[in-house]
């Protein structure tokens, strides 16, 4: 008989198409993750997974195994969420995706705050710029900046999140900015897109740069000119703005979370405090804030 444990190893290396994801997703070594493999095909008497130069790709056999997995794992989180969505305790912990960037520069002091008022949860804080999947339970609560959330979540819309072209001081001398490109933060038409519906259309991407703070160092150095969230390049003495009273465009800045999990004791107190935290911030985030000149 095989366990859900197995089915569980199967599904993260199938996801992943590597043993060394699937073990950092699993919390184990890439040792366990190919002896529990190897294991479960000489039990079951077929091969699961193709070992390629560029990765694990399933089998028939382990596209079958992989299908049932999926539905297992539905099941179980499905229940998971059913449970702790009738949790009235403010204890246990609470795993919230947020980027980078708005982790570092408004919310770790507010999760500092939230964490001395409240000793028995704990946060998790997981940066990432990609959506998490909350069915799946990758997170439970998820700050986010969208005009297209997912539809199975809940949550608040809280405010815009305003953008402008940025350029380090002592760049915005009238003789130097006609020479200074765009810096890029993604490869293709995402960088492009933005370039087209700037003030500068006709200037060309010089650089690209995917990490934001990068991106500042950059600035700094002359390389070029970026668009950046006002609340995060606002901050920066050394950074001012090409246009000061110009905004390019604005987000939705949302409160999520899965629909089982609202009625959560320690998710309803969350999210209500933070909620009344970022509403703090709204001038900075709307563009309203420091260093415009």
């Amino acid at each position: 008989m095989n366990h859900w444990d197995d089915y569980r190893y199967v599904l993260a290396v199938a996801r992943y198409a590597s043993l060394n994801k699937a073990a950092g997703f699993l919390a184990v070594n890439r040792s366990t993750v190919l002896r529990r493999i190897t294991a479960l095909e000489i039990r079951l008497g077929v091969r699961l997974f193709e070992r390629l130069p560029n990765g694990y790709f399933t089998t028939p056999a382990g596209d079958e195994m992989v299908a049932a997995a999926d539905k297992m794992e539905t099941l179980s989180n499905d229940v998971d969420r059913h449970l702790a969505g009738r949790d009235k305790t403010l204890s246990g912990t609470i795993r919230v995706s947020l980027s980078g960037v708005l982790a570092t520069t408004i919310l770790m002091p507010e999760f500092a705050r939230f964490s001395s008022l409240h000793s028995d949860i704990k946060l998790e804080i997981l940066t990432t710029y990609d959506m998490p999947d909350l069915t799946r339970r990758e997170a439970d609560v998820a700050i986010r900046i969208s005009n297209d959330p997912p539809e199975y979540l809940v949550g608040r819309k809280l405010l815009k999140v305003a953008r402008a072209t940025y350029i380090g001081k002592g760049f915005q001398d009238a003789d130097m900015l006609p020479a200074l490109n765009w810096i890029g933060w993604s490869v293709g038409a995402n960088s492009s897109q933005w370039v087209e519906e700037s003030a500068d259309p006709e200037k060309p991407i010089g650089v690209v740069i995917t990490d934001p703070y990068a991106t500042v160092a950059a600035l700094k150095h002359g390389m070029g000119m970026s668009v950046l969230p006002c609340y995060f390049a606002d901050q920066d003495k050394d950074l001012c703005r090409v246009s000061p009273d110009e905004l390019l465009w604005s987000t939705d800045l949302w409160v999520l979370t899965h629909k089982d999990l609202r009625g959560t004791a320690r998710i309803r107190i969350f999210t209500q405090f933070i909620t009344e935290a970022l509403l703090k911030y709204s001038e900075l985030f709307e563009g309203q804030g420091v260093n415009k000149s």
